[in-house]
């Protein structure tokens, strides 16, 4: 509602956050989606062409992937023209952030959630950066519609949150090393995945069909995410949790990939 108002498409990946084609088609704003490589890269030269704007998570949802720096600096330059929201959700777990950029590209808004990294999905707290002009725009609209507003007891918890920053780092290392374990492990059990910076592993095994796998963990009441799309229907998307939770679900996946030999 504030940057994309064009005829010209917003530009975001085939695979990616499954919300953004629901806002274009709610506010009716054009799109394109530009596909991913075969290794669920994005290759930025792929946005080098007419649109109203570009939308890139950093990392990407559900593949975990990240760009670095440099990458998406390039990405800006040749899209000077128009809005660049690089979706933060999940950078706190590895990626390189693009705040120190905003100094420097008046094009470039970074969008950031407490619901990943700071474990408050259910308080609906989300923030941008960018220059002022930019922040202008989002109050106009924010002042006449928001979807997601706060009240005192949200934002006296998203204060104490940013103030534990201690408490914070610490969460956030045993989830990174929580998940480079998990890594290993699956890569024993004969599981392929993208190099993930978020907190969750995009993951698909040599012999057995992620359909199956997930409606057997199912049974076992081990949620994992399938998602039945072209390109990414055997990949499940493996959030991490506890040590112990980890455990548990490399113990059940053994057991099935050793079921079918």
């Amino acid at each position: 509602q504030s940057f994309f108002c064009s005829d010209e498409p917003i530009l975001y990946p085939d695979i990616t956050y499954s919300f953004y084609p629901v806002w274009c088609d709610l506010f009716r704003i054009p799109y394109a989606t530009v596909p991913l490589d075969d290794n669920f890269c994005v290759n930025i030269r792929d946005y080098d062409k007419p649109n109203g704007g570009v939308v890139l998570p950093n990392p990407n949802a559900p593949t975990g992937r990240g760009l670095s720096l440099d990458v998406l600096e390039d990405l800006l330059q040749h899209n000077a023209d128009c809005v660049v929201i690089i979706d933060e959700a999940y950078v706190d777990f590895g990626a390189e952030s693009m705040l120190p950029l905003i100094g420097k590209y008046d094009n470039l808004l970074v969008v950031r959630t407490f619901s990943k990294s700071r474990s408050m999905a259910g308080s609906r707290i989300g923030y941008a950066l960018g220059n002022p002009r930019l922040i202008a725009y989002l109050n106009d609209v924010k002042y006449s519609y928001n979807s997601y507003t706060m009240d005192r007891i949200t934002i006296a918890l998203g204060k104490a949150s940013i103030s534990e920053e201690d408490y914070f780092r610490g969460t956030l290392a045993k989830i990174v090393e929580t998940r480079e374990w998990t890594k290993a492990r699956l890569r024993e059990l004969g599981f392929s995945f993208p190099d993930s910076s978020a907190n969750f592993i995009f993951a698909a095994h040599e012999r057995v069909p992620g359909r199956e796998l997930f409606e057997a963990l199912k049974r076992e009441k081990v949620l994992v995410r399938y998602f039945p799309k072209s390109r990414i229907d055997n990949y499940l998307r493996i959030t991490i949790g506890t040590r112990g939770e980890m455990e548990r679900l490399i113990s059940l996946l053994e057991r099935l990939v050793a079921a079918r030999g």
